[in-house]
């Protein structure tokens, strides 16, 4: 299917690995400019020659947290001033028991998951109501439809997050401008596998037995592939997804059990 982006500029933000990579490999593969973003320059570098070496794309980068305001100018400044398409994606916070969360890290977590994305779309939204064409993508979770015990700061930050831009959708859906959500459930990043080496050890055993319950709990009986998540952000984010906007796309395999 050719996705109408090619030529499109495309900010990734968090982009250097996991699904924010995943998410920008699609956009590269579809033919459009993509911006990366990541806070460790070997990695950022790596990913963008990768991507550059298999695509042919134009592949830029920001070094940096997006979180910052000068980040945020860089971003904006690599995509010619022109973004048409804007993936949000910043990392979440750690799992941790809600009786060890105080109010540096609500704080923390609500700029980073809430803040820092609405921020950005706020810079992007009037050029590309202007231009007649956008696209925002909010990279969330599960947690947002389903808390998960540990994750509480997250899944405030990004159901925030949610009802904020849901309600914008809607305000400038006319101008071919639409803002959608995914939320992932377990896919195979390193972030998923580094919490279940953590597990295996607290709990004395072996990361396959820890592994295989984790996946056996999911009806597909397996973790995603962050190629599966790219793939369906680059729908979204393409010109054939016009009449999809405020909605919120769970991917997690079935492990969600409601209806709605």
């Amino acid at each position: 299917m050719d996705l109408g982006i090619a030529g499109r500029r495309a900010v990734v933000c968090a982009s250097s690995a996991g699904l924010g990579r995943a998410c920008a490999t699609e956009l590269a593969r579809a033919g459009a400019i993509v911006i990366l973003n990541g806070r460790r320059a070997d990695a950022l570098e790596a990913t963008a020659q990768e991507l550059r070496d298999e695509t042919g794309a134009d592949v830029r980068t920001v070094l940096g947290s997006v979180s910052e305001p000068d980040v945020q100018d860089a971003l904006i400044a690599a995509a010619d001033g022109a973004v048409d398409i804007l993936v949000n994606n910043n990392g979440g916070p750690p799992f941790r028991a809600f009786t060890d969360v105080d109010d540096d890290d609500i704080r923390a977590g609500v700029e980073n998951n809430m803040v820092t994305p609405i921020a950005l779309a706020r810079r992007v939204l009037d050029g590309m109501v202007e231009r007649r064409f956008g696209r925002i993508v909010n990279i969330t979770s599960s947690s947002v439809k389903m808390p998960i015990a540990g994750l509480d700061v997250s899944s405030g930050a990004r159901a925030g997050l949610t009802g904020f831009l849901a309600g914008i959708a809607r305000e400038v859906a006319h101008a071919n401008v639409t803002i959608n959500f995914l939320l992932p459930g377990s896919f195979d990043t390193d972030r998923l596998q580094s919490g279940q080496s953590l597990t295996a050890q607290a709990s004395d055993r072996s990361i396959d037995e820890v592994r295989g319950t984790a996946a056996a709990a999911i009806p597909a009986k397996r973790f995603g592939d962050p190629d599966e998540f790219g793939a369906a952000c680059a729908f979204l984010a393409s010109d054939r997804a016009g009449y999809i906007t405020g909605q919120s796309l769970l991917i997690d395999g079935g492990a969600y059990r409601g209806i709605l």
